[in-house]
């Protein structure tokens, strides 16, 4: 199956990256990976790619939020959708302004500790990280999706067709 669509995958984790190459490649997708932020952003920069897989604890705590928030920022690369593979509980709402959402969720006494939020609204599909940087600050970016670590390719193939789609 051809399909001429490019995906980059940026994770440290060389087994991970392996797996989802696999499948990916075997849809017909063009495959390319980074092991890190930095090399991550140049390779995104360069192959300007049709989606972009991230994990989110790379050499830092946050690099992949971090990287996901300039992908967003970035006026060539922000409409380019952002998957973020993590391991951390997504929490769902039926608002359609996630960010709001997620700032509710920080008000709550069982949330305020958190250093990450992640929020989807079930209706719109829409999605979004919350966290607290290094400084303490918030900081908040829209996402295209979050898919759960370990990937299952069942889960990931529909919503990479739902993105490349829209």
């Amino acid at each position: 199956m051809e399909n001429n669509k490019k995906i980059v995958i940026v994770d440290d984790d060389i087994d991970i990256i392996n797996v989802v190459e696999s499948v990916l490649t075997a849809k017909g997708f063009t495959v390319l990976s980074a092991n890190d932020k930095k090399e991550g952003l140049a390779l995104i920069k360069k192959e300007k790619p049709d989606l972009a897989i991230l994990d989110v604890m790379m050499t830092t705590q946050f690099e992949g939020f971090e990287l996901a928030n300039e992908l967003t920022n970035d006026d060539i690369l922000k409409d380019m959708p952002i998957i973020i593979q993590t391991s951390i509980d997504v929490l769902t709402t039926t608002k359609a302004s996630v960010q709001a959402m997620a700032r509710e969720f920080r008000q709550k006494p069982e949330y305020s500790d958190l250093r990450v939020i992640l929020v989807k609204d079930l209706v719109t599909g829409n999605a979004g990280v919350d966290y607290l940087n290094e400084q303490n600050e918030n900081v908040w970016f829209p996402v295209s999706a979050f898919v759960r670590k370990p990937v299952d390719a069942n889960i990931l193939i529909p919503e990479i067709a739902r993105l490349l789609n829209k």
